[in-house]
Protein backbone atom coordinates (compact mmCIF):
# COMPACT_ATOMS: atom_id res chain seq x y z
CA UNK A 1 0.00 0.00 0.00
CA UNK A 2 2.77 2.44 1.17
CA UNK A 3 4.09 2.27 -2.60
CA UNK A 4 1.24 2.80 -4.66
CA UNK A 5 0.90 5.89 -2.43
CA UNK A 6 4.28 6.69 -3.24
CA UNK A 7 4.35 5.95 -6.70
CA UNK A 8 1.59 8.60 -7.76
CA UNK A 9 3.69 11.58 -6.48
CA UNK A 10 6.49 10.45 -8.41
CA UNK A 11 5.06 9.46 -11.20
CA UNK A 12 3.21 12.89 -11.57
CA UNK A 13 6.35 15.07 -10.68
CA UNK A 14 8.04 13.06 -13.84
CA UNK A 15 5.04 13.76 -16.24
CA UNK A 16 5.48 17.19 -14.92
CA UNK A 17 9.28 17.24 -15.62
CA UNK A 18 8.56 15.62 -18.84
CA UNK A 19 6.48 18.64 -19.75
CA UNK A 20 8.38 21.49 -18.75
CA UNK A 21 11.52 20.07 -20.52
CA UNK A 22 9.30 19.44 -23.75
CA UNK A 23 8.02 23.33 -23.48
CA UNK A 24 11.73 24.43 -22.73
CA UNK A 25 12.97 22.25 -25.65
CA UNK A 26 10.58 24.09 -27.90
CA UNK A 27 10.91 27.23 -27.35
CA UNK A 28 14.59 26.93 -27.29
CA UNK A 29 14.09 25.09 -30.85
CA UNK A 30 11.69 27.90 -31.95
CA UNK A 31 13.65 30.62 -30.34
CA UNK A 32 16.96 29.91 -32.21
CA UNK A 33 15.59 29.19 -35.33
CA UNK A 34 13.68 32.49 -35.26
CA UNK A 35 17.18 34.48 -33.69
CA UNK A 36 18.26 33.67 -37.35
CA UNK A 37 15.33 34.88 -38.96
CA UNK A 38 15.69 37.89 -37.64
CA UNK A 39 19.63 38.56 -37.71
CA UNK A 40 18.84 37.89 -41.82
CA UNK A 41 16.39 40.54 -41.72
CA UNK A 42 13.11 38.86 -41.67
CA UNK A 43 10.71 40.04 -38.62
CA UNK A 44 8.55 36.81 -37.65
CA UNK A 45 5.67 39.56 -37.20
CA UNK A 46 5.41 40.53 -40.45
CA UNK A 47 6.04 37.57 -42.23
CA UNK A 48 4.57 34.84 -39.52
CA UNK A 49 4.10 32.38 -42.52
CA UNK A 50 7.74 32.44 -43.26
CA UNK A 51 8.86 32.09 -39.94
CA UNK A 52 6.23 29.58 -39.57
CA UNK A 53 7.73 27.58 -42.80
CA UNK A 54 10.88 28.00 -41.43
CA UNK A 55 10.73 26.74 -37.92
CA UNK A 56 8.05 24.13 -38.51
CA UNK A 57 10.35 21.30 -39.91
CA UNK A 58 12.69 21.78 -37.45
CA UNK A 59 10.27 21.38 -34.59
CA UNK A 60 8.59 18.70 -36.26
CA UNK A 61 12.26 16.91 -36.69
CA UNK A 62 13.12 17.51 -32.55
CA UNK A 63 9.90 16.43 -31.68
CA UNK A 64 9.34 13.18 -33.68
CA UNK A 65 13.74 12.22 -33.08
CA UNK A 66 13.88 13.50 -29.00
CA UNK A 67 10.77 10.85 -28.29
CA UNK A 68 12.17 8.47 -30.65
CA UNK A 69 15.31 8.89 -29.09
CA UNK A 70 14.34 8.33 -25.66
CA UNK A 71 15.61 11.83 -24.80
CA UNK A 72 12.51 12.48 -21.94
CA UNK A 73 13.18 9.21 -20.16
CA UNK A 74 13.91 10.15 -16.17
CA UNK A 75 16.91 7.80 -16.08
CA UNK A 76 17.96 9.72 -19.15
CA UNK A 77 17.15 13.35 -18.28
CA UNK A 78 18.80 13.10 -14.72
CA UNK A 79 22.17 11.61 -15.84
CA UNK A 80 24.10 14.39 -17.39
CA UNK A 81 26.37 11.53 -19.76
CA UNK A 82 23.00 10.09 -21.08
CA UNK A 83 21.55 13.31 -21.88
CA UNK A 84 24.55 14.98 -23.67
CA UNK A 85 24.50 11.63 -25.69
CA UNK A 86 20.56 11.14 -26.78
CA UNK A 87 20.36 14.64 -26.94
CA UNK A 88 23.18 14.85 -29.67
CA UNK A 89 22.26 12.33 -31.70
CA UNK A 90 18.30 13.51 -31.62
CA UNK A 91 19.27 16.92 -32.77
CA UNK A 92 21.52 15.96 -35.20
CA UNK A 93 18.59 13.76 -36.51
CA UNK A 94 15.98 16.05 -36.10
CA UNK A 95 18.17 18.85 -38.08
CA UNK A 96 18.13 16.10 -41.08
CA UNK A 97 14.41 15.85 -41.31
CA UNK A 98 14.18 19.03 -40.80
CA UNK A 99 16.63 20.25 -43.79
CA UNK A 100 14.68 17.31 -45.53
CA UNK A 101 11.70 19.14 -45.16
CA UNK A 102 12.72 22.57 -45.95
CA UNK A 103 14.09 21.57 -49.09
CA UNK A 104 10.91 19.74 -50.31
CA UNK A 105 8.01 21.17 -52.23
CA UNK A 106 5.58 20.68 -49.51
CA UNK A 107 8.00 23.94 -48.23
CA UNK A 108 9.12 25.18 -51.19
CA UNK A 109 12.36 26.40 -49.89
CA UNK A 110 15.89 25.93 -50.48
CA UNK A 111 18.67 25.94 -47.98
CA UNK A 112 22.26 26.35 -49.20
CA UNK A 113 24.82 24.52 -47.70
CA UNK A 114 26.45 26.47 -45.16
CA UNK A 115 23.14 26.67 -43.44
CA UNK A 116 23.04 23.51 -43.26
CA UNK A 117 25.92 23.35 -40.73
CA UNK A 118 24.43 25.97 -38.59
CA UNK A 119 21.34 24.89 -38.02
CA UNK A 120 23.05 21.84 -37.26
CA UNK A 121 25.66 23.40 -35.24
CA UNK A 122 23.63 26.05 -33.05
CA UNK A 123 20.61 23.72 -32.75
CA UNK A 124 23.27 21.20 -31.05
CA UNK A 125 25.12 23.97 -29.25
CA UNK A 126 22.03 25.39 -27.74
CA UNK A 127 20.10 22.52 -26.44
CA UNK A 128 23.26 20.83 -25.08
CA UNK A 129 23.98 23.27 -23.26
CA UNK A 130 20.58 23.83 -21.17
CA UNK A 131 19.79 19.96 -21.80
CA UNK A 132 23.34 18.89 -19.86
CA UNK A 133 22.89 21.94 -17.53
CA UNK A 134 19.30 20.64 -16.60
CA UNK A 135 20.70 17.06 -16.00
CA UNK A 136 23.22 18.46 -13.52
CA UNK A 137 20.34 20.35 -11.86
CA UNK A 138 18.01 17.19 -11.78
CA UNK A 139 20.86 14.71 -10.32
CA UNK A 140 21.75 16.21 -7.24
Amino acid sequence: MDTTTSARPRAATADRATAVLAAIDVVVVVGFVTFGLVSHGTSPLSDPVRSLETVAPFLFGWLVASGLAGVYARDVYTSPKRTARLTAVAWIAAANVGLILRTSPVFDQTAVFPFNLVITGFGLLFLLCWRVAYALYASN
